[in-house]
Protein backbone atom coordinates (compact mmCIF):
# COMPACT_ATOMS: atom_id res chain seq x y z
CA UNK A 1 0.00 0.00 0.00
CA UNK A 2 1.41 3.85 -0.66
CA UNK A 3 1.10 5.79 2.09
CA UNK A 4 1.31 10.00 2.01
CA UNK A 5 4.88 11.54 2.57
CA UNK A 6 3.77 13.31 5.30
CA UNK A 7 2.46 10.15 7.46
CA UNK A 8 5.68 8.41 6.77
CA UNK A 9 7.64 11.47 7.94
CA UNK A 10 5.60 11.59 11.10
CA UNK A 11 5.17 8.31 11.83
CA UNK A 12 9.38 8.18 11.99
CA UNK A 13 9.65 11.46 13.72
CA UNK A 14 6.91 11.31 15.92
CA UNK A 15 7.55 10.72 20.26
CA UNK A 16 4.35 11.00 21.41
CA UNK A 17 1.96 8.95 20.01
CA UNK A 18 -1.80 7.71 21.06
CA UNK A 19 -3.99 4.88 19.56
CA UNK A 20 -7.33 4.46 19.82
CA UNK A 21 -8.77 0.89 19.06
CA UNK A 22 -12.24 -0.53 18.71
CA UNK A 23 -14.67 -3.32 17.80
CA UNK A 24 -13.15 -3.99 14.35
CA UNK A 25 -10.07 -4.82 15.35
CA UNK A 26 -10.94 -7.47 17.59
CA UNK A 27 -13.79 -8.39 14.91
CA UNK A 28 -10.27 -9.63 12.74
CA UNK A 29 -9.50 -12.18 15.84
CA UNK A 30 -13.11 -13.86 15.38
CA UNK A 31 -14.57 -12.18 18.26
CA UNK A 32 -18.66 -11.49 18.30
CA UNK A 33 -20.51 -8.59 19.00
CA UNK A 34 -22.57 -10.66 21.00
CA UNK A 35 -26.10 -9.12 19.15
CA UNK A 36 -26.26 -11.93 17.47
CA UNK A 37 -27.79 -15.51 17.18
CA UNK A 38 -26.28 -17.48 20.22
CA UNK A 39 -28.54 -19.82 21.15
CA UNK A 40 -30.12 -20.27 24.70
CA UNK A 41 -28.71 -15.68 24.58
CA UNK A 42 -30.40 -15.02 21.32
CA UNK A 43 -33.64 -14.23 23.50
CA UNK A 44 -31.67 -11.60 25.37
CA UNK A 45 -30.32 -7.40 24.02
CA UNK A 46 -26.53 -7.05 25.73
CA UNK A 47 -28.76 -3.73 26.87
CA UNK A 48 -30.93 -6.01 28.84
CA UNK A 49 -27.87 -7.80 30.49
CA UNK A 50 -24.88 -5.31 31.00
CA UNK A 51 -26.62 -3.32 33.53
CA UNK A 52 -26.69 -2.64 37.47
CA UNK A 53 -30.38 -3.57 37.25
CA UNK A 54 -30.28 -6.63 35.90
CA UNK A 55 -26.93 -7.39 37.96
CA UNK A 56 -29.09 -6.40 41.36
CA UNK A 57 -32.12 -8.30 40.11
CA UNK A 58 -30.63 -11.45 38.60
CA UNK A 59 -27.06 -11.92 39.62
CA UNK A 60 -26.98 -15.36 38.20
CA UNK A 61 -28.55 -14.66 35.13
CA UNK A 62 -25.77 -12.06 33.91
CA UNK A 63 -22.90 -14.44 35.48
CA UNK A 64 -24.13 -17.09 33.50
CA UNK A 65 -23.80 -14.82 30.30
CA UNK A 66 -20.23 -13.38 31.36
CA UNK A 67 -18.84 -16.99 31.81
CA UNK A 68 -20.35 -17.79 28.40
CA UNK A 69 -18.75 -14.51 26.98
CA UNK A 70 -15.46 -15.64 28.99
CA UNK A 71 -15.25 -18.70 27.36
CA UNK A 72 -16.07 -17.88 24.03
CA UNK A 73 -13.35 -14.90 24.29
CA UNK A 74 -10.73 -18.04 25.59
CA UNK A 75 -11.01 -19.67 22.07
CA UNK A 76 -9.69 -16.38 19.87
CA UNK A 77 -6.26 -15.07 19.89
CA UNK A 78 -4.73 -11.92 18.85
CA UNK A 79 -4.38 -11.15 15.09
CA UNK A 80 -1.79 -9.30 13.86
CA UNK A 81 -2.90 -6.06 13.99
CA UNK A 82 -3.08 -6.53 17.80
CA UNK A 83 1.12 -7.38 17.35
CA UNK A 84 1.94 -4.54 15.27
CA UNK A 85 0.91 -2.31 17.64
CA UNK A 86 3.10 -4.59 20.15
CA UNK A 87 5.84 -3.10 18.13
CA UNK A 88 4.86 0.23 17.24
CA UNK A 89 5.06 0.78 21.21
CA UNK A 90 8.65 0.28 21.06
CA UNK A 91 9.39 2.56 18.85
CA UNK A 92 7.45 5.64 20.92
CA UNK A 93 8.97 6.86 24.23
CA UNK A 94 5.55 8.42 24.95
CA UNK A 95 3.17 5.83 23.36
CA UNK A 96 -0.28 5.50 24.91
CA UNK A 97 -2.77 2.36 23.78
CA UNK A 98 -6.49 3.32 24.26
CA UNK A 99 -9.43 0.44 24.05
CA UNK A 100 -13.12 -0.08 24.17
CA UNK A 101 -13.01 -3.09 23.55
CA UNK A 102 -12.75 -5.84 26.89
CA UNK A 103 -11.31 -8.57 25.36
CA UNK A 104 -8.11 -8.37 26.54
CA UNK A 105 -6.12 -8.97 23.22
CA UNK A 106 -4.09 -6.12 23.27
CA UNK A 107 -2.91 -7.34 26.64
CA UNK A 108 -2.62 -10.79 25.84
CA UNK A 109 -0.27 -9.51 22.82
CA UNK A 110 1.88 -8.11 24.90
CA UNK A 111 1.31 -4.41 24.71
CA UNK A 112 2.27 -2.56 28.02
CA UNK A 113 1.02 0.76 28.06
CA UNK A 114 -3.12 0.03 27.38
CA UNK A 115 -6.16 1.87 28.92
CA UNK A 116 -8.95 -0.51 28.93
CA UNK A 117 -11.32 2.53 29.02
CA UNK A 118 -14.44 0.04 29.02
CA UNK A 119 -12.72 -2.36 31.31
CA UNK A 120 -11.81 -6.02 30.57
CA UNK A 121 -14.48 -9.17 30.77
CA UNK A 122 -11.43 -11.72 32.29
CA UNK A 123 -11.36 -9.73 35.24
CA UNK A 124 -13.63 -9.28 38.48
CA UNK A 125 -14.26 -6.52 40.67
CA UNK A 126 -16.54 -6.02 44.22
CA UNK A 127 -19.65 -4.57 43.44
CA UNK A 128 -19.69 -2.90 46.80
CA UNK A 129 -16.38 -1.76 47.61
CA UNK A 130 -14.40 -1.73 43.87
CA UNK A 131 -11.62 -3.81 45.27
CA UNK A 132 -10.67 -5.91 42.43
CA UNK A 133 -11.22 -10.15 42.96
CA UNK A 134 -8.52 -12.69 42.44
CA UNK A 135 -10.86 -16.16 43.48
CA UNK A 136 -12.53 -18.22 41.30
CA UNK A 137 -16.02 -18.04 40.35
CA UNK A 138 -17.77 -20.78 40.39
CA UNK A 139 -21.86 -20.30 40.04
CA UNK A 140 -22.50 -24.54 40.58
CA UNK A 141 -21.91 -24.54 44.59
CA UNK A 142 -25.60 -22.57 44.32
CA UNK A 143 -23.97 -18.85 45.74
CA UNK A 144 -23.23 -15.83 44.29
CA UNK A 145 -19.15 -15.03 45.03
CA UNK A 146 -18.39 -12.76 47.17
CA UNK A 147 -15.79 -10.14 48.15
CA UNK A 148 -14.17 -10.37 51.92
CA UNK A 149 -16.15 -7.16 52.68
CA UNK A 150 -19.43 -9.10 51.86
CA UNK A 151 -20.13 -7.13 48.76
CA UNK A 152 -21.52 -9.29 45.39
CA UNK A 153 -18.05 -9.34 43.42
CA UNK A 154 -19.31 -8.54 39.16
CA UNK A 155 -17.36 -8.91 36.23
CA UNK A 156 -14.76 -5.32 35.37
CA UNK A 157 -16.38 -3.97 33.03
CA UNK A 158 -18.78 -0.87 32.18
CA UNK A 159 -22.34 -1.80 31.97
CA UNK A 160 -24.82 0.68 30.18
CA UNK A 161 -25.38 4.01 32.24
CA UNK A 162 -22.23 3.39 34.12
CA UNK A 163 -19.69 6.03 34.09
CA UNK A 164 -16.34 5.48 32.90
CA UNK A 165 -12.85 4.80 34.98
CA UNK A 166 -12.39 7.99 35.87
CA UNK A 167 -8.60 7.74 36.16
CA UNK A 168 -8.43 5.23 33.02
CA UNK A 169 -10.48 8.38 31.19
CA UNK A 170 -8.20 10.61 32.24
CA UNK A 171 -5.25 9.16 31.36
CA UNK A 172 -7.12 8.67 27.86
CA UNK A 173 -7.64 12.35 26.75
CA UNK A 174 -3.90 13.56 28.60
CA UNK A 175 -2.42 11.49 25.55
CA UNK A 176 -4.88 12.45 23.25
CA UNK A 177 -4.01 16.00 23.89
CA UNK A 178 -0.20 15.54 23.77
CA UNK A 179 -0.42 13.30 20.82
CA UNK A 180 1.82 14.24 17.76
CA UNK A 181 0.37 11.34 16.00
CA UNK A 182 -2.85 9.78 16.85
CA UNK A 183 -4.32 6.41 15.40
CA UNK A 184 -8.53 5.87 15.02
CA UNK A 185 -8.33 1.95 14.34
CA UNK A 186 -11.84 -0.20 13.99
CA UNK A 187 -14.16 2.20 15.72
CA UNK A 188 -17.14 4.10 14.73
CA UNK A 189 -16.31 6.92 16.33
CA UNK A 190 -19.95 7.42 17.55
CA UNK A 191 -20.02 6.30 21.37
CA UNK A 192 -19.13 8.58 23.44
CA UNK A 193 -16.76 9.81 25.70
CA UNK A 194 -14.12 7.66 23.69
CA UNK A 195 -15.05 9.29 20.21
CA UNK A 196 -13.73 12.71 21.01
CA UNK A 197 -10.59 11.24 21.47
CA UNK A 198 -9.36 11.43 18.04
CA UNK A 199 -10.89 15.16 17.59
CA UNK A 200 -8.98 16.54 21.11
CA UNK A 201 -5.58 15.10 19.34
CA UNK A 202 -6.52 16.75 15.72
CA UNK A 203 -7.34 20.05 18.07
CA UNK A 204 -4.13 19.64 19.26
CA UNK A 205 -2.15 19.73 15.80
CA UNK A 206 -1.75 16.25 16.04
CA UNK A 207 -1.63 13.99 12.55
CA UNK A 208 -4.82 11.71 12.63
CA UNK A 209 -5.30 9.03 10.96
CA UNK A 210 -8.30 6.20 10.48
CA UNK A 211 -7.76 2.73 10.17
CA UNK A 212 -11.37 1.40 9.91
CA UNK A 213 -13.53 -0.80 7.03
CA UNK A 214 -15.98 1.63 6.23
CA UNK A 215 -15.79 5.27 7.07
CA UNK A 216 -17.40 6.95 9.45
CA UNK A 217 -17.78 10.24 11.14
CA UNK A 218 -14.35 11.27 11.79
CA UNK A 219 -13.34 10.12 8.28
CA UNK A 220 -13.78 13.63 7.12
CA UNK A 221 -11.39 15.16 9.79
CA UNK A 222 -8.58 12.44 9.34
CA UNK A 223 -5.35 14.03 7.93
CA UNK A 224 -4.97 10.37 6.43
CA UNK A 225 -8.10 7.70 6.44
CA UNK A 226 -7.67 4.23 4.76
CA UNK A 227 -10.25 1.63 4.36
CA UNK A 228 -8.96 -1.96 4.91
CA UNK A 229 -8.27 -4.48 7.46
CA UNK A 230 -6.10 -3.13 10.45
CA UNK A 231 -3.80 -6.80 10.79
CA UNK A 232 -3.21 -5.75 7.10
CA UNK A 233 -2.34 -2.05 7.58
CA UNK A 234 -0.55 -1.71 10.81
CA UNK A 235 2.14 -4.40 10.02
CA UNK A 236 3.06 -2.13 6.66
CA UNK A 237 3.24 0.24 8.91
CA UNK A 238 5.40 -1.33 11.15
CA UNK A 239 8.19 -2.65 8.23
CA UNK A 240 8.28 1.44 7.18
CA UNK A 241 9.36 1.84 10.98
CA UNK A 242 12.11 -0.57 10.86
CA UNK A 243 13.87 0.70 8.03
Amino acid sequence: MEFPEVLIERLKKAKKVAILTGAGISAESGVPTFRGKEGLWSKFRPEELATVEAFMSNPKLVWEWYLHRREIMSKVAPNAGHYALVEMEKFYPDFTLITQNVDGLHRRAGSQKVLEVHGNITKNKCFECGEPFEGEINLESGGMPLCECGGRVRPDVVWFGEMLPERALSDAFDASSRAELFFSIGTSALVHPAAAMPLTARRHQAYLVEINLEPTPLTEYADFAVQGKAGEILPQLVEILKK
